[in-house]
């Protein structure tokens, strides 16, 4: 499965040099003015994974192949969405544009302004936690508007569990309260995802800050800081300084690597908002070791195998038999599938098997 992830913000708060950077490419037009970005910006990046690099080395020997096998991350499509402004719901900037560029996006990246520069300009923006408030706002009113006309035709809706949904959204949104956070049953769910809410969709925090607050140390207590100030759980929140991304972005994986650790960050911000992604949508990787490739495949927390499988091939899910399985510290201990079969770490599952994150899998297919 791909993950889109939409870079939302308003106007001049680092979205598009921080998407430059997470690119390690000038793919979006940088400029210290509103609506630099006018169509979103689309680059697909790889999600770091240094088990990979392992298990290809293993691969080599147990194979004995001359080089390495390729290796192919799991990938992540970032959108830079275009700058928004206070009356997008009711089409002023971009607005219509805007909010419809995020309905095709799986999670929303909130880029909030925390770094101060008397250079760059404020348009519209005024503190953290209006900027957060006024994007939310302008979501929640694009909702509501939807939600307004679904209840103009609730005479046509035959089964309750769909009125007692437009209800519950209906007073929700006019409260102020977004479509992610109001308890539905199941079956009240099912309906109101078909009505595709913006305000539904999960999200992550991104705390776009200085030079000199972006340290391991400091990191923990911006993300307490913040919780409390923009008054969102401290779990959907990561920081990163797009300026050290964007400085980042032009040196080799070596010198990066001594970067980082110079200024006293053990992760890049693309491993930050990767991570934090994947933790908000409950993403894992499963991985797949061979001749021809070593691959990590993107599948959410409680698949079956035979589910799995299909995320490799659709065929597979009807052609499934088995799959053998060990997991990624056994598979690096003991040297590769040889060494793990030995000693008793490498096993056969069947299609109701739960995948658990970094499971390294082979699997049996009929024909």
């Amino acid at each position: 499965m791909n993950l889109s992830v939409g870079i939302v913000g308003l106007p001049n708060i680092g979205k598009s040099t921080l998407f430059n950077a997470l690119l390690k490419k000038q793919q979006a037009l940088v400029a210290n003015y509103p609506f630099a970005t006018i169509e979103p910006n689309v680059g697909v990046v790889p999600v770091p994974d240094d088990r990979l690099d392992k298990i290809a080395e293993i691969t080599k020997n147990e194979e004995k192949i001359p080089q390495l096998p390729p290796i192919r991350c799991a990938t992540v499509e970032f959108l830079d969405i275009a700058g928004l402004v206070k009356g997008a719901s009711n089409g002023a900037g971009l607005g219509n544009k805007f909010l419809s560029h995020i309905r095709e996006v799986d999670i929303i990246c909130h880029i909030v302004r925390v770094f101060s520069d008397e250079n760059v300009m404020r348009e519209g923006s005024i503190s953290p936690k209006d900027d957060y408030q006024a994007i939310e706002m302008e979501l929640m009113l694009a909702d509501l508007a939807s939600v307004q006309v679904q209840m103009s035709k609730m005479k046509r809706f035959q089964l309750q569990s769909e009125k007692d949904s437009i209800e519950k959204l209906f007073k929700a949104l006019s409260a102020g309260i977004p479509a992610r956070s109001v308890s539905l049953t199941d079956e009240e769910q099912a309906f109101s995802k078909q009505l595709f809410l913006l305000s539904a969709k999960r999200e992550i925090l991104v705390l776009n800050v200085s030079e000199e607050d972006y340290t391991e140390d400091k990191i923990p207590e911006l993300i307490i800081k913040y919780s409390q100030i923009l008054d969102v759980s401290k779990n959907i929140i990561t920081v990163v300084c797009a300026k050290v991304e964007s400085e980042l972005s032009e040196l080799d994986i070596h010198e990066q690597g001594e970067y980082l650790l110079g200024i006293g960050i053990s992760q890049s911000g693309l491993e930050r908002v990767i991570k934090k992604a994947y933790e908000a949508l409950g993403l894992i990787s499963f991985l797949t070791a061979g001749e021809k490739e070593v691959r990590a495949w993107t599948i959410p927390i409680g698949i079956k195998a035979v589910d799995a499988a299909g995320v490799i091939h659709t065929d597979f899910i009807k052609k499934f038999i088995k799959a053998e399985i060990v997991s990624f510290s056994d598979f690096i201990v003991n040297n590769g599938w040889k060494g793990s079969r030995e000693v008793g770490k490498a096993r056969f599952e069947g299609k109701d098997y739960i995948f658990k994150d970094g499971d390294v899998v082979e699997f049996r297919i009929g024909s």
